[in-house]
């Protein structure tokens, strides 16, 4: 799917649920990792995870988008837009969307690039980020630490 075809989804899925226009931008963000969907307040525009099309069905993106059309609607009309507001979930519970996003499926985790040790102890340090050795010394026994 496309931005334009999400763009046009989008527009429908407000006229058919919402009776009302959706006159900003819909597009996919690739860049949006622990979210279905966000509204920019200031832009009016809605961002949508490419991960709620490939990995879960249709019916999961539609009820994403619905979520955030809820958000774009209730703030255009000046009412309670927020996830705690009566209003937002009123307007939710009516035309169906979905109130989590399910947890897009991770990546596999990235294993530790960088293995330290002490060369007193032995104690082995695993870390994601380069350490500066000159610096740094053993948590342990205060010992010189080099890179494995």
């Amino acid at each position: 799917m496309t931005d334009l075809e999400l763009q046009q989804l989008v527009a429908t899925v407000s006229m058919h649920d919402f009776h009302r226009p959706f006159q900003h931008r819909a597009y996919f963000n690739a860049r949006l990792r622990t979210t279905g969907g966000r509204y920019q307040l200031a832009s009016h525009d809605i961002d949508i995870n490419p991960k709620m099309l490939t990995d879960f069905d249709e019916a999961t993106l539609i009820g994403v988008i619905k979520h955030e059309l809820c958000h774009y609607h209730l703030h255009l009309t000046k009412r309670g837009y927020r996830h705690r507001d009566a209003d937002f979930k009123r307007l939710l519970a009516q035309v169906g969307g979905s109130r989590y996003a399910p947890a897009p499926k991770q990546a596999t985790a990235r294993p530790y690039r960088y293995i330290y040790e002490c060369q007193r102890c032995g104690q082995r340090y695993y870390r994601k980020r380069r350490m500066d050795t000159r610096r740094y010394t053993c948590g342990r026994c205060q010992g010189p630490i080099k890179l494995v």
